[in-house]
């Protein structure tokens, strides 16, 4: 007897029969590998749970290219080894301590919900909810110190002064705001012990990515996570 597949997940179930014809069929070769000697990813990639950014889509990766992190904003907490009960903190360190990366990637995009409702924490609307408001808050000190940064850069009349850029600017600048949150999950990241170590050896790299969802194009940092350069030209 065959279970019973409610429509809404059809197309899930045709996805993974090709899937399977694909991997187990054409490429069993690669799939008895994965299997038999284990995932050995080169990238770990920390990713946004929106549904219009999936990593292994826009990468065109196949099965153990990524060691994949999903959460709302892509966001990094910082190192505390008192929070035992954390999936995002636990999945980096197997990936950096075990399974040995050689690069981490932060891949953030434009029309974040979790930075819009960051956005909205910072000017006083409290968040319905019982999660999002504290998570998305980890984005805050990277939404002060390079956002805020970029703003004043980009704007003359707001001149240098900090205070002057008010959350009207912020919102209005929204991208600038996902992608300082980028840049502050990569300081995050320096504060686990094991991952310096493996930066100050030069064994394992980090990199920030953002992705517009308007036009399909990739902005990175420089290497010393200063600004946002185009990828795609």
């Amino acid at each position: 007897m065959q279970a019973f597949i409610h429509p809404t997940l059809v197309k899930l179930f045709d996805g993974i029969k090709n899937f399977q014809q694909r991997a187990y069929e054409l490429d069993s070769v690669n799939m008895k590998g994965l299997v038999e000697d284990g995932q050995h990813p080169k990238i770990l990639l920390i990713a946004c749970s929106d549904s219009r950014v999936d990593p292994a889509i826009l990468t065109n990766a196949e099965p153990g290219d990524l060691f994949v992190i999903r959460n709302v904003a892509n966001l990094v907490p910082a190192y505390d080894i008192e929070s035992k009960y954390d999936g995002a903190r636990a999945a980096i360190e197997y990936a950096v301590r075990d399974l040995e990366v050689e690069h981490i990637v932060i891949l953030g995009h434009a029309r974040c919900g979790g930075i819009n409702a960051l956005l909205k924490t910072l000017s006083g609307q409290k968040i319905q909810r019982d999660f999002i408001g504290d998570w998305v808050s980890l984005a805050m000190d990277g939404c002060m110190h390079y956002a805020i940064e970029q703003i004043a850069k980009s704007d003359n009349e707001l001149g240098e002064s900090v205070s002057e850029v008010n959350l009207d600017n912020l919102r209005e600048h929204q991208h600038l705001v996902e992608r300082a949150a980028i840049r502050g999950s990569l300081d995050n990241l320096r504060t686990y012990p094991w991952i310096k170590q493996r930066i100050d050896t030069e064994i394992l790299n980090l990199h920030g990515w953002w992705f517009d969802l308007e036009s399909g194009d990739l902005w990175a940092t420089d290497a010393e996570n200063t600004v946002f350069l185009p990828v795609i030209e």
